[in-house]
Formats: structure tokens, sequence, C-alpha cells
């Protein structure tokens, strides 16, 4: 394109065809599409001697193309497309019709107008007639014939050879007609401006034999009007009315000229007519006045010729500089910019504007640098964009206006130094085109002095860039994109150049963009930083401009909706939100439900699959090692349950892709190099703090990073895409997650089978004894008090202000906090056995190792305080027990599969053990597992497991939503045959004494089908001494729950059929269920036995008391008591069981001696005891009552007001 244009400027600035007539098509065709040419309307009066096809030359003066020759009517007639509306060429308006109409001809080319406008300016002074071509052809022929001298040569061939032999260089100019014979061509009529000329050329090289001053004058005239022809290119073209207005005057004198000279040709003796012309100076002073007006016209030609020299000097610096530089480079950076325009949202950005760092970048006047600093996919790129159209519209109005440079570094020889110098070289030179020059002439002498290439040396483009901002008195901004993507060696020849060009030009402001790689900030130094962190109110703006722009016919439910979901999960990735709008785009969903669908299984864009493929291959070099280094840190990333500190990361991902054994600390430290580790994945982390390497902090960027590290986990699965079914991609992801898990897993294990996690304890005795101390104490403080959880805090919370400890100083390095932690998360989501084989998780977990107690004792501490968070007792767990609490379902079959219980890694009996610990804590469908396994099922198939069972459901402490997969192994052990039987009475006794209706239901249950089960189940045969039990004999079903008080085991009992030998059971000690439940005295037990006890109710235990007795000695409330026992005294009243005259005289003895009035009124009025014989013992002195029975109005006791009162009642009752 500059070729092309470079050539058509030089053709027409030579008058010549800038193809030769086989590319007339295609130069019409250029031509038609640009703004239409004077030169294509009418071609001009002369042109450069370029010889015309069919033309002869005469004295090496060629006979030119002129408006009105055979050639130029084909070339007009050729190009009338690029006519504007209005006359064609050698056509005439309706005003100029007629050639004896007293008008002249009006062309629309320069030549004609300017002439035109130089004959209407004469007026009636000037008669348009003498103007007429055949009038003057008809005098010149006269002219000849009559002055034809000896030699019968024309008086304008004298005149020519006359110019020539003073030396006039005739074949120089540019003359409008052959000089060997002018009317050859014809001179046509003067009305026209190339009539005119071709006439007052011949007339003027005719009068030059009449003097010899004058004929100097005629050369020189003749040389002046040769400039009319440049008036084109010069004046048409650049619109310069200057040069129009000079053409007037110069026609305007030459048309004096030809009216002078014409008045002269047609008189009779025209040699002394020009004799005296001469001789009175009208003639030398036309031509002296003309050379004046030509001088004119000749020096503006000049000054635009040297315009277009200076704009074709332009335009060949432009053009060696593109070569140099590469003009593509600044087309792609301006491209992207605006690409961005119209990606990002403005109001997102605008708190940039604000920040206070930017303020002081922006206002300070002295150099200044200032860096943006985000996560990948944070919209960096675009806030830049941002920034730099907003540093254009700030600086729009200043004087000297400040200059911006721009560029967007975008990964590969994007990123290069020499790349980033020479597009700012470019930006440079656009803005400030006077520079060209200047690059020119240095670029060449640099080339002189022996690089033949500059622009690929960065060293000699910083030279010239040192050179410029030295002498450039305005500010300067530089802004650039991407810094994260240059290497480290341009990275560092950017900021030594800039802190060079500041020194040249203190005014120069420098803004970068960046992810916070650690190296890059150590490169940054001090530098002030804007970081843009994530922001939901900024995340909510991008979203709901890119769903306006690019989702705009989604109805309003579903267009909010998409807002809605897409800006919670944003997470400040912009480039995630714009990809997955693209994706909604492209799949074209319009309805809520698929649209919900889509949102909730979150795709992976595949332009976003790319983008961190690309960002990992950079980062690792494609090296393998470096590969497998950052492989493994991101899968652990992953698979994380808490963000790691930097160390942590390092120590983990350096033993998990180590090629060598390692066997202790010592030999892992000496392989850590965190730095190198961060380096390979920055861009997928986290905001990080390299100022405390210990800190918690490093964490995926977002959840996208998480399913781009789960395409790529697996090696022998494919990379997720979107194609398949959703059950094959479930069934992929679930696999890839399982790979992730089982590789941190390894991890883990590995690293806590080195050999010190099993030499070193954990704890120091001082910090073991600072353990003991109650949590808040103040060591320093005597008077401190503790300080209690607060049930709806956080951990953090509580854990705030506790005494620390770094597992690394007592030398188990900075893995073994979270790998003590977190291993038997990742055990329990791995199904298949990891490469480690189950030996290794065995060792891990053997019973009394010093490794299993450090790594329990440091489970309860995640946060490294010494007062830990929960109980966890090393001294029970072994291998099979961790596996129980903490291992998948397949892991656990695979090693109670493989194992062998006997050796020295397990407990004594270790399944039952387990079976205890996942009661308490874990999940008790495992315990199916357990007790229906083949191997090892028989040891929990015993009443002991039960009665455990049924004790650790009794335990307020142990607490789970539903105990049914547990009770359910009661139907599982029915099922498997007769060995229940044998212990079932057992079984159902202790449940009923617990409470535990679960077992109870289901014994019964079965029972009633099961006539064997409900034989031993009922019967009511001594159960023997009882080892459960210290401090009772043991009581059938409904004594135990008597016993315990279980109202509800007591009343479900009661209603199964056959129950009566439970009822009526008696103990060793004698006693009865009645007499079990004057332990508590609840009137609901009561109420509830009384109607189906067969027995007396004054049946004796062997001690000798009745149930009644012991009612009036129990420890129950006095409410009770006197409930219980009116249920009691009514119900035998009921029955007439009032017992014997000794038993009521007993307990009625009983009730007097304890000072019970009320007791004492119940068995006077319901048992109907007789009062005399005990008021005859009293009146003989042989009962003592206690102190506070004496009556208040004397030493009458109230006790024999009681009694005699119901003396008085008894000795009226018939019935005694």
């Amino acid at each position: 394109m500059i070729r092309q244009k470079l050539r058509e400027r030089l053709d027409r600035l030579r008058r010549k065809p800038s193809r030769p007539s086989t590319d007339t098509g295609a130069n019409a065709n250029a031509q038609s599409t640009q703004a239409p040419q004077s030169n294509v309307l009418a071609p001009p009066i002369s042109v450069p001697a370029v010889p015309v096809p069919g033309a002869t030359t005469h004295n090496q003066t060629s006979t030119l193309r002129l408006p009105g020759d055979p050639i130029d009517k084909t070339f007009i007639q050729s190009n009338l497309s690029t006519l504007p509306p209005g006359p064609k060429p050698n056509e005439t308006s309706p005003s100029a019709t007629g050639s004896h109409s007293g008008t002249i001809a009006v062309s629309s080319d320069l030549w004609s107008a300017a002439y035109s406008e130089a004959v209407s300016s004469f007026g009636p002074d000037l008669d348009v007639a003498i103007l007429q071509g055949k009038n003057v052809e008809q005098l010149f022929k006269q002219l000849e014939d009559l002055d034809k001298d000896s030699t019968q040569q024309p008086a304008f061939q004298r005149g020519v050879g006359y110019l020539r032999s003073i030396q006039v260089p005739l074949e120089r100019f540019k003359l409008a007609l052959d000089l060997t014979s002018p009317l050859a061509t014809g001179l046509g009529p003067t009305t026209s401006v190339v009539g005119a000329v071709r006439s007052v050329t011949a007339i003027a090289i005719t009068f030059a034999t009449a003097d010899r001053e004058f004929a100097r004058q005629i050369g020189e005239m003749l040389e002046q009007i040769s400039y009319i022809d440049d008036c084109d290119t010069l004046g048409q073209q650049s619109d310069k009315q200057d040069i129009h207005k000079a053409l007037v005057s110069v026609y305007r004198q030459m048309l004096k000229f030809y009216q002078a000279a014409l008045e002269i040709l047609s008189k009779q003796g025209a040699k002394l007519m020009l004799k005296m012309a001469l001789e009175t100076h009208h003639l030398p002073q036309l031509v002296q006045d003309f050379l004046r007006h030509a001088d004119v016209l000749r020096k503006l030609v000049q000054k635009a010729t040297w315009e277009i020299v200076e704009d074709i000097k332009a335009m060949l610096y432009d053009r060696e500089i593109a070569i140099w530089l590469g003009s593509d480079k600044m087309s792609d950076q301006s491209q992207y910019h605006a690409s961005l325009q119209d990606l990002r949202a403005d109001r997102a950005c605008e708190p940039l504007l604000a920040n206070t760092n930017f303020i002081d970048w922006y206002g300070t006047p002295e150099f200044r640098e200032l860096v943006v600093l985000g996560q990948t996919g944070c919209g960096k790129t675009v806030s830049m964009a941002f920034l730099v159209d907003s540093l254009m519209k700030m600086n729009e109005h200043l004087i000297p206006q400040p200059k911006i440079c721009y560029y967007y570094c975008r990964g590969n020889e994007t990123g290069e130094a020499v790349h980033i110098i020479s597009s700012l070289i470019l930006a440079l030179l656009g803005q400030l085109p006077g520079l060209k020059k200047t690059f020119f002439e240095w670029y060449k002498q640099v080339q002189a002095s022996g690089c033949y290439d500059p622009a690929t040396d960065y060293r000699k483009l910083e030279d010239f860039l040192e050179l410029i901002f030295q002498t450039l008195n305005r500010q300067l901004f530089i802004v650039i994109d991407g810094l994260d993507e240059c290497g480290r060696g341009s990275r560092s020849t950017l900021l030594k150049l800039f802190k060079k060009l500041s020194q040249k030009n203190p005014r120069l402001k420098v803004l970068l963009s960046s992810r916070p790689q650690e190296e890059i900030l150590m490169q940054l130094g001090r530098m002030p930083r804007i970081f843009l962190d994530i922001n939901a109110t900024r995340d909510g703006i991008i979203v709901e401009k890119l769903v306006q722009n690019r989702l705009s016919y989604l109805s309003n439910e579903v267009g909010e909706f998409v807002v809605r979901i897409l800006s919670r999960k944003a997470q400040g990735s912009a480039i995630w939100t714009k990809m997955i709008i693209d994706l909604i785009e492209i799949r074209g969903i319009r309805a809520l439900g698929p649209m919900r669908r889509f949102l909730e299984e979150e795709p992976l864009p595949k332009g976003l699959y790319e983008l961190y493929t690309t960002l990992l291959s950079r980062c690792t070099s494609d090296d393998s090692e470096n590969e497998a280094l950052a492989h493994t840190a991101l899968k652990l990333l992953a698979a994380s349950r808490r963000p790691l500190s930097i160390l942590e990361l390092a120590w983990a991902s350096t033993l998990g892709a180590a090629k060598d054994d390692i066997v202790s600390i010592s030999d892992l430290a000496m392989l850590v190099d965190y730095q190198r580790v961060m380096s390979l994945i920055y861009p997928f982390v986290t905001r990080l703090d390299f100022g405390d390497v210990k800190k918690r902090q490093v964490g995926l960027v977002h959840q996208s990073v998480k399913e781009f590290i789960l395409s790529e986990c697996s090696p022998t699965l494919p990379p997720l895409s979107g194609s398949g079914s959703k059950t094959v991609q479930k069934r992929h992801i679930d696999q890839s997650i399982e790979h992730m898990e089982a590789c941190a897993l390894e991890i883990c294990v590995k690293y806590l089978l080195l050999e010190d996690i099993d030499n070193i304890t954990l704890f120091s005795e001082e910090q073991i004894v600072l353990e003991e101390l109650p949590h808040g104490f103040d060591v320093s403080d005597s008077d401190g008090d503790t300080i209690e959880y607060d049930l709806f805090g956080s951990w953090d919370a509580w854990e705030e202000g506790m005494i620390l400890y770094d597992p690394a100083n007592r030398g188990l390095g900075e893995f073994f906090a979270y790998a003590s932690c977190h291993w038997v998360d990742h055990l329990g989501a791995v199904t298949e056995e990891p490469q480690l084989h189950l030996a290794s998780i065995e060792k891990l977990c053997e019973v009394g190792s010093t490794r299993i107690q450090n790594w329990i004792e440091q489970n309860r501490r995640p946060n490294c305080t010494i007062k830990p968070r929960f109980e966890f007792d090393a001294s029970l767990y072994d291998p099979v027990t961790v596996m129980s609490l903490y291992g998948s379902e397949a892991m656990l079959r695979c090693m109670l599969k493989e194992s062998d219980f006997k050796s020295m890694m397990f407990h004594h009996r270790p399944i039952l053990g387990a079976a205890d610990q996942i009661i308490q804590w874990g999940d008790l469908s495992r315990l199916k597992i357990l007790f229906l396994d083949d191997t090892v099922g028989q040891q929990l198939q015993t009443l002991d497991f039960f009665l455990l069972l049924m004790s650790r459901w009794s335990y307020p402490r142990v607490q789970h939503q539903s105990w049914d997969s547990a009770f359910d192994l009661i139907d599982q052990m029915l099922d498997l045959g007769p060995a229940i039987e044998q212990w079932s009475n057992e079984l159902l006794c202790v449940a009923a004494g617990m409470g535990c209706m679960p077992v109870i239901c289901r014994l019964m249950t079965r029972a009633r089908r099961d006539t064997v089960l409900r034989t031993e189940l009922l019967r009511g045969a001594q159960r023997g001494k009882g080892n459960h039990s210290r401090d009772k004999p043991l009581h059938q079903s409904i004594g135990e729950a008597v016993w315990c008080n279980h109202v509800h085991v007591v009343e479900y009992l009661l209603d199964v059929e056959g129950i009566e030998a439970h009822i009526a059971y008696l103990n060793s000690r004698g006693e009865n269920i009645l007499h079990l439940a004057s332990r508590y005295c609840n009137p609901s037990v009561f109420r509830l036995l009384t109607p189906r006890f067969q027995l007396s109710m004054h049946q004796k235990d062997s001690s000798g008391n009745t149930a009644l007795m012991r009612i009036m000695t129990s420890s129950a409330l006095v409410e009770d008591r006197l409930e219980s026992a009116r249920i009691l005294l009514s119900h035998a009243a009921t029955i007439r069981d009032y017992g014997s005259e000794d038993e009521q005289q007993e307990s009625l003895r009983m009730a007097v001696r304890l000072g019970d009035l009320e007791m004492c009124d119940l068995v006077l009025s319901i048992g109907r005891a007789d009062p005399r014989s005990l008021l005859t013992s009293i009146d003989q002195g042989e009962m003592i009552f206690p102190g506070e029975m004496t009556d208040n109005e004397g030493p009458l006791p109230a006790m024999v007001q009681l009694l005699r009162r119901h003396t008085e009642t008894t000795s009226l009752s018939p019935d005694l």
C-alpha cells in the first residue's frame, strides 16, 4: 500500500502514466475508489517529455498529449465513470454553447477554471472574438509567408534558432507545441486554456528575433510558463487557493501579452509595429509583468513542491520505519485496545481512579512508577485499557499535551524487550512525526557503524529512546500491561530502562500491570501498588455489562437469574465470566430450566482450558521435571482441605515429585525450593504474602482452575470436554477426583512414614505441662481465670490468644501439621487401593508407636495450639480402627480381607475396638461391614458387642441422627442362626435396664413368629450373678426396666403376651418388681405394675421389707413416695389384700417411727391398720417420737393425736 501511494505521488509529480497501457484497467479501478483527480478530468497543458505511442519526435522535443488530441479523448472516455456530476470533458454547459455568443467554454479542470476567471476579469475590455483559433492560425500563416527571409525559413523557426543561439534551453522547458512546426498540432482556439498557451508560446518565440534583450525576457517567460503545468498536482490536489489566485494573475498577464501581440500581427507591417512596441517598452513591460506574477506562481509551486517532497520523505520514512520496526505491531496493539474498549464495564474500573496510589502517581510532577497487581483472569488488562483511555481524556486539554505510549504483552514474542521497546518507539514516532527524520538518520548512522539491523538490538533501541527523551520537554506516560508475560531478562531490561529514561526526562510516568509473582514483586521493589482483589460489587457490574451486551435476547427473568448466579460464582474471575457468557451465547440457551442446569454444572470453557494450558506450558518451559513438580503442586492444592502455607506446599510437592527415595526430614529439606515451586504455578494461585512463608494462604485462584486440574490430573483419562453423555462425564470427573485425592493421600502418608516422625515426640516436657493448664490461664498471672468455650463461636475465635507451637521446631518438618490432620480426609475419598500399599497405612497406624501418637496429637490441634480441640486417645487406635472411622468402604473391605489382625500392628481385639470407635465417632453403617465380614464378623456376633452398642447408645455424649443401621444388626444376628438364642434373654434384660427400645422392639417383633426365641426371651429362670452390675442382683426384663425407671419400657413389656414370668420374678434378694419400683417411687410405674402384679402386695424381700416399707424409706421426693404408697394401698384395698394384722402393724409402726404423719394417715385410712395396740405401746413409753413431732401447744406429740383420732374412727367402724 505504501509503495503504491508513493508511486502514484511520483507519477503525478512527473506527469506520466503510473503503469503501461496494459494496466489501464487496474489503474482505473484503483482510481475509482479514490477522490476524483484533476488529471483524469482534464489532462494538464503539458507533461514531462514522455513519448506517446504513435507520436514522432523532432530535435529531442516530444509531442505531448494535450486535450483535444485523439489519445486524450480515449483516455477521458475510459475514465468517464470517475467524473463528478456536470459537463464531461470536451462538452460545454448550456450557457457556453455557440462559438459566436461571446462567451468562454468553462471546463472543470484547474487551468480552465483559472483561465475562465482571468478572461472574465477583463469584462468588456477583451474582445472574445479575437480568441478564436481560426483567426490566430490564419495570422500565423500570413506572418510566415510575408516575413520569410532569403533562406525561406519561417519566423517561428528563426525565433527558435535565435533563442538557441543565445543559449536559451528550450528543450528543458515544458512547451505545449512542436518546436519544428507549431501549426502541426494545431494552435486551437484561445477560448481554451490550451489554445491560449500554445498561441502565446508560438507568438513569444516568433517575436524573440526582434531584440536580444527581449529574446532573453522571452526565454524567461517560456521557462515560467512551464510552471503552469505543475499547478494541477500542487494546486488542485492540495486544494490550495493561493496557487489558483496566482494562476489567474499569470493568465491575465498572458492574455494581455496575447492581446498586444495579436494587434501587432493583425496590422500591416508587423515588423515595424513590433519594433515600435519594443521601443515604447509596451511588450517588454507586459513580459516583465508576466514574469513578476509568474515568479509568485513559481514560488508557490516550489513551496507546494517542497511540501510534497517532505510528504514523500515522510512516506519514505514511514516505509522504512515500518520495515525496520514492524508496523503490524502497532496495528495489533490498536486493534486489541479497541476490542478491550468494547468489552469493559467502566463502572467496574472507576474505583482505580480514586485509589490514593493512582492519584499520587498522576498528580506528582516528578518521575513515578505504579503497578496494578491481580490474579489470572481478574481483569487487569481491561482495567489497564480503561486507565489508558482515562489518561488520554485527562491529558486532552493540557499544553504541551502529554504523550501516552501503551503496550499489551500477550505472551510469545510480545513479551520480549526488543518488541516492547520497538513498539514504544513506534507509538512515540506516531504521536511526534518530527522525530521520524531523527530516527531515520540515527538508524542509518547505526547501520553505518556496523550494526546491520539495530531494530533487533534492544540496547541500540534503548540508546535512541534515551536520546529523544532527553530532547522532549513534556510529560510522557508509558503503560505496559502484562509484565509477567515477559521473561526474566526482558523484565529486568525494561525496569532498568525506565530508570534511565527518568533521568533523561524526570516527568516520565510508568504504569505497569502483572500477576503477583514473587520474583516480579522483588524486582518491583517498593514500587506503589494497586491490588485487584475479589470484590462482589465489581463482579456484579462486570456480569451485568456482559449480559446486557451479549445476552440481551434473554427474557428479564432468565437474564436476572444469570446475573445473580454468575455474580456469586465469579469470585473475581472476569475471564471466566466472559467465557461462560460466550458459551451461553454459542449454545443459544434461553429457557430458565436449561439455563439453571447449565450454570449448576459449571462447564470449563474450551477457551479457558486452552489459556490455562498455555500458562502452565509457559511456566514450566515444557520441561518434564518442572511439569511433574507443577502438576503435583496443583493436584495437592485442588485436593487440599484448607489453604496451605508456601512451605507446606513446597515440601509436599517436592516429596510427591521426587524420583529418589527420601527417608528422613533432612533428606527432604535438602531438596525443597519453595521459590521454584511457586514460580511454576503462580498464575493459578491466590494473592500471596511472600513475607510470611508459613502463613496458610495458598489456594487456587478460581474453581475453574480446579476443573482444569481435574481434566489434566489423570494420565489414563482424556481431557474433559463438553461432548459425551452426562453419565460418562460424571464418571470421568469422579475418577479424576479420586486420582487427585489418591495423590494427596500418598504424599501425606509418605511424609508421615519418614523415620523422624517415629523417633521424635511432638511435644517437649515443658509443652506437656502447658497442655495441662486450663484454656485462658496466664502463666504470668496467678489470678487468671479460664475461658469457657462458646458453643456459638468458631474454633478460631476460641483458640485466639492460645499458646502455639511449631512442629518444625521439633524437627518434624513443614508438612507435618497438614499431613497429620488431613491424611485421613484423603483416605476417605479413595475407593481403590492407592499406589502405596496397605502395609504403609498399617505402619502409619501401628498401635503404641510414637508415629501414631505424634500424628494423633497433631490431629487434635489443627491450628497448632497447645490446648487440643477434642478428645482423641491414641492408645485406642490401630490400623483397622482408623480405617473404619476414616477410610472408604472399599478400602475398609480391602483391609479386612488382606490384613493380618494377629500381628503386632493391631490391638488384641481389634474388631471390637474398631466397632466401639465407630459407635462413638463414626458412621454406624460401617458396623454392618465389620459384622457381616466372613473373616472377622464373628468377633462382633456376640453378646458383648450388643452390650457395648447399647451402653454407647445410652451414653449422652454419643449422638447420631439415626441408630437404625446399628440396631438392625439384631435382625442380622437373628438371621444367622441359633447363637443369639443362647443369650437373647440376657440381651432383653440388659436392653430393658438401659431403656433401649430399639433392641426390645426388634427382639419382640421377631419373637412373635419365632417360638424358640420367644420361649428363651420370656423364661423366668435365674439369670446368674450378672457381671455387668455391681450394686444389685439381676432381674428379668420388667424388673430391670423398673429398677432404672424406664416407664415406656415397662409399659411396652407389660403388653407382651407371656410376660407373667418376668412380672412374678424374684431376684436373689427376694425382691419383686414392686420392691424395685420403690427405688424411684415413680407413681406412673406403680400405676402400671399394681394391676398386673398377682402376688401379695405385702410380699417381703430377704431383708423382711415389703414394698410399702421400702417406699417409706426411699430417698425419692415426698410427693412421689406418698402417691406411690397411696396407689399401692388403694390397689390392695381394691383386691382386699390388707395383709395380716402383724404386717399392718409393722408398716404403721415404721411410719410412726419415721415420724411421717402423712404416711401414717395413709396406712391408717387406706391400709386400715389398727392404731390401738400402738397407742398402748406409746402410753407404756415403749415408743419415743422425734422432737419435731411435739405439738406447739404442749408436750403431747402430734402423732398421738393422729392415732387417737383414728382410734375413735376405728372403734365406730362395724368392720373392725
